[in-house]
């Protein structure tokens, strides 16, 4: 599987950004996805991520910085997820990070070692 995202830019702090990472490959439905950022001198941090399909829908999961402001989303007829970013922040800029996994994940796929894929990443600023 290769991702690419794209959809980074610069943005007031208030402002909203989509970021979208396209998939190859096939079953892109049986992958759960994730985002990850990582802002400059700092770790890498969970972000979101969606689990794979089931009979019973989605689950979706948020890093508590997240939560309420961004939504992760995904079409798989077009094996691509996304994430909306909205009342971005200052401290919301990073370089952002797509990643996949056909494992069952070990904590709401918030680890990076749940993840087998991952892209070349997109940079989100968000000006004060």
């Amino acid at each position: 599987v290769q991702l690419v995202e794209s959809g980074g830019g610069l943005v007031q702090a208030g402002g909203s950004l989509r970021l979208s990472c396209a998939a190859s490959g096939r079953m892109f439905s049986s992958y759960a996805m994730g985002w990850f950022r990582q802002a400059p001198g700092q770790e890498r941090e969970f972000v979101a991520a969606i689990s794979m399909s089931s009979w019973s829908g989605y689950s979706t999961y948020y890093a508590d910085a997240v939560k309420g402001r961004f939504t992760i989303s995904r079409n798989n007829a077009k094996n691509t997820v996304y994430l909306q970013m909205d009342s971005l922040k200052p401290e919301d800029t990073a370089d952002y990070y797509c990643a996949a996994t056909r494992g069952s994940g070990s904590n709401k796929y918030s680890s990076e070692a749940d993840y087998n894929y991952w892209g070349q990443g997109t940079q989100v600023t968000v000006s004060s």
